[in-house]
C-alpha cells in the first residue's frame, strides 16, 4: 500500500482514529482509517489496556517509545494520567535497560545526534530543524559518560535525553515541540559498545582534553546563539565535567545540571521539612556526606548556601560539611583532590585529637559512582565511623552507591548525640543504597528523619506508619524549567535554586508523626507549578528576569501544554 499521509506520520500532527470524518476528507485519509471515530480518553483508555499487558518494564518502555513515534498527544495523556505508575518506566530505572540495548532495538531517530568526528555539521544539524530563535524553550543534552549508575554508554545516551524532556512535558507542561534532546557523541570508552557491529555510535575510545572541550563550546556557542531563549540543560556529563562546565560558563549561558543543581536542591527540600520538625536551623547544622563526587558535592553546595541565607558566613558555612569519599574523609593534604572537592577538604591538624581513629578498608570506607576522589589518593585515611564519632552529625547523607554502608554502629553512634538524626541514603538502585529507611527507623527507635532515592513502602514502628519521601529530582527540574521559560530568565541564580526546594519543602501536607519529607510523586504536576510560581519570583528579585508577570500564578498556568487535540493543520507542512 502507498506511503502514509504525511499527517499521520508526524507524532505531533497525528491523532490517529481521533479524526473526524471531516479531517479525514480533508487531509486525504478517506479509507485510511477504521470507521469508528474515539475520543481522546478512548483512545488513552485503549492505550493503557495495552501497555498493561506487557510482559515486563523493558517491554511497557518499548510499547510508550512506539506510541511516542506516533501520537505526541496521547503518550502524554497516557504518562500525566498515570504518572506514578509511568515515570520509573520512561526515566530510571527501566530506561537504564532500555539504554542498554539501543542499538539491537533502534526503530527510528529521536533527537539531534553531534558526532565529534564531523564538528563543521554541528551548527547545519541545528540549522536544518527550521526552527526560529524563539521556537525552542529546552535543549536536554549529554555526553553520556555518566548515565545514571550504569557508566559509560556513548550514543546510546540519546535516550537519557528523551527521557528527561518526556518528564519536563508531563509534569510540569513544557510543550514537546519546543524541545529538542541532544547527545554530544564523543566515543565511548564502553568495549562491549566498541565491539558490537551494530553500535551506532561513533567507534572510538572517548575523547577528551582540547578537541573535546572545543565541541562544547562550539555546542553551547551555537545553540545559545539560534536559540537565545532556551534553557541549557547538561545530564550525566563525567564528575570533572559536568562541575567544570557549569562553573565555566554558568554565568554566560542559560545553565542548567539536575545531576548537581537538581539533586542538591531536592536534598535541600527534605532537610528543610526535617528541620521544620525537629524546630532547628540550617545554621546550627553540622553535615557529613559520603560520596564526594558529582551529586554529593552539589548537596553540600545547595546546603551551604541555605546555611549562608541563614545568618553564617561562607567560611563558616564551609566548616560545617565534611565530605568522606573512598580515601575517608577529605583532607587538605591529599593528592588528586578536584577542584570542587578542594573547598570543603579539612586541615590535617583538624584530626590529630580525633578518637576512635580508624583507615578506610575497602568499599566500605567509601566511594561514589564516579570513583575515588581525584582517582590517585591512596593513603589510609580516617573512615565514615570515625567521621561519625568526632563530629557528631545532625545530618548524614549518601550519594555513595556503597551498599550497607551506613552499618547500625555507625546510625546508633549519631543517635546517641542527636535526638532526631537527619539520614538520607539517596544512592540509586535499591541494590546501591547506604541502608534501607526499615532498618534507620528500627536502629533508632522511630527517630530517625529519613528520605530515599528510590520508591520505599511504608514502615511501622511502634503503631506508628512512616511514610518515606523518595528525594526525586523530578520534583524540581520540570518546575525550574518552567519558571525560567515563563520568566525567560538569562541565567539560573542559587537563589532560583533555593526558592525551587522551599517550594517543594511547601508541598509537604501535614507534619504528624510519620509523615513525609518530600510530596508524592502523583501531586508531581502540582508541585512543578508551585516550583515554577516560586522560581519567576526569585528571577524577578534576583534582577535577571526578562519577563516579570504581572499575576506570576496565572501566567504559570498559562505556559503549560495540556495534551489535548487543538486545531489540525489545514494543509502539509
Amino acid at each position: 500500500m502507498g506511503r502514509l499521509p504525511w499527517v499521520m506520520s508526524d507524532p505531533l500532527a497525528n491523532r490517529g482514529t481521533a479524526f473526524t470524518a471531516a479531517e479525514r476528507d480533508r487531509l486525504g485519509l478517506v479509507g485510511r482509517l477504521p470507521d469508528a471515530v474515539l475520543t481522546l480518553d478512548e483512545q488513552a483508555r485503549r492505550a493503557y489496556e495495552q501497555l498493561r499487558r506487557q510482559p515486563g518494564d523493558l517491554a511497557a518502555y518499548i510499547n510508550l517509545e512506539q506510541l511516542h513515534d506516533r501520537n505526541e498527544v496521547l503518550y502524554y495523556r497516557l504518562l500525566t494520567d498515570h504518572l506514578k505508575e509511568l515515570l520509573p518506566i520512561v526515566y530510571d530505572p527501566t530506561v537504564g535497560e532500555a539504554i542498554k540495548t539501543y542499538s539491537h532495538e533502534y526503530r527510528r531517530p529521536r533527537g539531534v545526534f553531534l558526532s565529534i568526528d564531523r564538528p563543521q555539521d554541528l551548527r547545519r544539524s541545528f540549522e536544518e530543524l527550521d526552527l526560529g530563535p524563539d521556537a525552542v524553550d529546552l535543549l536536554v543534552v549529554t555526553d553520556a559518560e555518566q548515565i545514571l549508575g550504569i557508566g559509560d554508554w556513548g550514543v546510546h545516551g540519546i535516550q537519557i535525553s528523551v527521557g528527561k524532556l518526556a518528564v519536563y512535558t508531563a509534569a510540569a507542561g513544557i510543550d514537546p515541540a519546543r524541545c529538542l534532546p541532544v547527545v554530544l557523541d564523543v566515543g565511548t570508552d564502553n568495549e562491549t559498545l566498541l565491539n558490537d557491529p551494530l553500535y551506532l555510535g561513533v567507534r572510538h575510545s572517548r575523547t577528551r582534553g582540547a578537541r573535546y572541550d572545543a565541541f562544547v563550546a562550539a555546542y553551547l556557542d551555537t545553540v545559545s546563539s539560534l536559540y537565545p531563549n532556551a534553557l541549557l540543560h547538561f545530564e550525566d556529563f563525567g564528575a570533572g565535567n559536568a562541575r567544570r562546565f557549569l562553573e565555566q560558563y554558568g554565568e554566560r549561558y542559560r545553565m542548567f545540571n539536575d545531576d548537581m543543581q537538581g539533586t542538591g536542591a531536592i536534598t535541600l527540600a527534605a532537610v528543610r521539612t526535617a528541620l521544620d520538625v525537629t524546630g532547628s536551623h540550617f545554621r546550627d547544622q553540622r553535615v557529613v556526606v559520603f560520596g564526594a563526587g558529582t551529586a554529593g558535592v552539589g548537596i553540600a553546595d545547595q546546603l551551604r548556601e541555605a546555611m549562608i541565607r541563614d545568618g553564617l558566613d561562607a567560611g563558616e558555612a564551609t566548616r560545617r560539611v565534611w565530605l568522606v569519599d573512598r580515601p575517608g574523609l577529605l583532607l587538605d593534604d591529599m593528592d588528586g583532590l578536584r577542584d570542587y572537592q578542594r573547598a570543603y577538604a579539612r586541615p590535617v591538624d583538624e584530626i590529630a585529637d580525633w578518637s576512635g581513629g580508624g583507615a578506610t578498608d575497602g568499599p566500605a570506607g567509601g566511594g561514589t559512582a564516579e570513583g575515588p576522589a581525584g582517582g590517585e589518593a591512596s593513603r589510609e585515611g580516617v573512615d565514615l565511623l570515625t567521621t561519625v564519632r568526632n563530629v557528631r552529625p545532625t545530618v548524614l547523607i549518601g550519594t555513595s552507591t556503597v551498599r550497607g554502608a551506613f552499618t547500625r554502629e555507625i546510625v546508633e553512634e549519631m543517635a546517641d548525640h542527636v535526638e532526631r538524626p537527619v539520614v538520607f541514603p539517596l544512592s540509586n538502585p535499591t541494590e546501591k543504597m547506604e541502608a534501607t529507611p526499615a532498618d534507620l527507623l528500627r536502629w533508632t527507635g522511630g527517630k530517625a528523619l529519613t528520605t530515599a532515592g528510590v520508591p520505599v513502602d511504608p514502615v511501622e514502628i511502634d503503631g506508628v506508619r512512616h511514610v518515606i519521601g523518595q528525594a526525586n529530582n523530578a520534583l524540581v527540574y520540570p518546575g525550574v524549567g518552567l519558571g525560567v521559560v515563563v520568566s525567560r530568565a538569562e541565567r539560573l541564580t542559587p537563589g532560583m535554586l533555593l526558592a525551587a526546594a522551599d517550594a517543594v519543602a511547601g508541598q509537604v501536607a501535614g507534619g504528624g508523626p510519620g509523615a513525609p519529607l518530600l510530596p508524592q510523586v502523583e501531586n508531581l504536576r502540582a508541585c512543578s507549578a508551585a516550583v515554577a510560581v516560586a522560581v519567576v519570583r526569585a528571577a524577578v528579585a534576583d534582577g535577571v528576569a526578562r519577563v516579570a508577570p504581572g499575576d506570576v500564578v496565572q501566567a504559570v498556568q498559562d505556559a503549560m501544554w495540556q495534551p489535548v487535540y487543538g486545531e489540525t493543520p489545514r494543509s502539509s507542512c
